[in-house]
């Protein structure tokens, strides 16, 4: 391992991952030699989403690192069980904890499925616990050992707490899971972190769930995230722990505050970017 590539020979364990921002995070991963495995159901092609979790091993792969792609369900802990085991095997340790995958649903309380209330809680909550619980052994014996939530800060705000509580209630869950075992932890040197960006990101949920075309025109790219997460996992896990970070702020620390190259459409300017919710 080089200054130059912190992540060199590193391995990045990452629920979901086959496409968006998870795969934008595997990619950056992936160019400084990192191994990454993928835990996703994504076996078969979806007929509206591009991308399996096949093809994106595949890419890590061209990107320059090292890919296992587990089809599984972070639902399921024997799925959790059976990634940890297969990377311990493939790459020989746990560096890196991404749980990305994350469901979205903004129905109102009164029209929220109950199915869809517990996927949402099952996904990202319970996900997020129980991969990062299974990792901790292996992150334990990690020089740098991160576990990075991709969710908001806790931010208590009527506008927020009563638009859409149920997916609050997951997102929050996600955040404040991360940020417990951040203080549990903390004498392991652990490190455990939320990242969420200002503005909304150019994804398949984005397109198909929150906007549409037009949504997606006045987003920015997963680079972004993808470029923030690389920075908070490289950074040393002593210091920087327990923090709900935002993407703009973590770039705007190493110098990065011209983001024109992040806008999905070219020349968009900055003020015309649609906000993300919970900031």
């Amino acid at each position: 391992m080089t200054a130059a590539k912190p992540l060199e020979g590193r391995t990045v364990l990452m629920s979901g991952g086959s496409r968006g921002i998870g795969l934008a995070i595997a990619l950056r991963a992936a160019a400084d030699g990192a191994n990454v495995t993928m835990l996703a159901k994504t076996d078969q092609p979806h007929p509206k989403l591009k991308g399996t979790v096949h093809t994106a091993a595949e890419q890590v792969r061209a990107a320059g690192g090292r890919a296992l792609a587990v089809v599984g369900d972070v639902r399921s802990d024997d799925d959790i069980a059976r990634a940890v085991e297969a990377t311990l095997a493939e790459f020989g340790g746990i560096d890196v904890v991404v749980n990305n995958a994350s469901v979205i649903d903004l129905s109102r309380t009164a029209e929220l499925a109950a199915k869809k209330y517990d996927l949402m809680q099952d996904v990202n909550v319970r996900g997020t616990f129980m991969l990062s619980r299974a990792a901790v052994p292996a992150l334990r014996e990690s020089a740098n050992p991160h576990i990075l939530s991709l969710s908001p800060p806790l931010n208590l705000s009527p506008r927020w707490l009563g638009a859409h509580t149920g997916y609050t209630l997951a997102k929050y869950g996600m955040t404040m899971a991360t940020l417990g075992l951040a203080a549990e932890f903390a004498e392991d040197g652990i490190a455990a972190n939320t990242l969420w960006p200002r503005t909304t990101i150019a994804t398949a949920a984005v397109r198909n769930v929150i906007g549409g075309d037009r949504l997606m025109a006045v987003s920015r790219t997963p680079e972004i995230y993808a470029d923030a997460a690389y920075e908070v996992i490289t950074r040393p896990a002593s210091s920087c722990t327990g923090q709900t970070l935002v993407v703009e702020d973590v770039l705007a620390e190493v110098g990065v505050t011209d983001l024109a190259r992040y806008a999905a459409v070219p020349g968009t300017p900055d003020e015309m970017l649609f906000p993300d919710i919970f900031l």
